[in-house]
């Protein structure tokens, strides 16, 4: 027995047949979609590696079970430039080296996008570095991630859609 659901992944409708109710979103989107750059560290919620944004809101992917989001709207680390044009959170993050290993670099490029269209990031140290603490970088890039979203935060309030 299947569950059909239906997802608008990174702007496209995607019908899925669930084999299992108990797949997660992450699995779903590492394992049956191909979709590699949101991260299973911890598979606990607690590393942030993992994020993506549901119908606009960030969360962690490996707590959602996929069954749950029929309908929903997801946008994943692989859906945020356009084309060529890098999102001006990607382009932060390299600007001010907002990673080392990259391994948790989609988890936080998404949690900050989500971050800044919640009209939460601003430019205040603290309050972003407080909307950003799901999110843990083992390698300790934390002043390069800071000033990425410190960075992209001032550029993203004069785009008209923040995205």
């Amino acid at each position: 027995m299947t569950i059909p659901i239906r997802l608008t992944l990174n702007g496209k409708p995607h019908d899925i047949d669930l084999d299992d109710p108990r797949i997660t979103l992450l699995d779903l989107l590492r394992e049956r979609l191909g979709l590699t750059g949101a991260k299973k560290g911890c598979d606990r919620g607690q590393c942030g590696a993992c994020t993506v944004l549901v119908e606009g809101r960030r969360i962690n992917s490996c707590l959602q079970l996929a069954v749950s989001l029929d309908g929903a709207e997801v946008l994943t680390i692989e859906g945020l430039s356009e084309g060529d044009a890098l999102h001006p959170v990607q382009a932060a993050f390299i600007a001010h080296d907002g990673f080392q290993c990259g391994f948790c670099t989609p988890g936080q490029i998404m949690s900050a996008v989500g971050l800044i269209r919640e009209g939460q990031a601003g430019t205040d140290p603290e309050r972003i570095r407080e909307g950003m603490s799901g999110n843990i970088c083992r390698c300790g890039a934390y002043a390069g991630i800071l000033e990425a979203v410190k960075d992209a935060s001032g550029r993203m309030e004069h785009r008209e859609d923040a995205a």
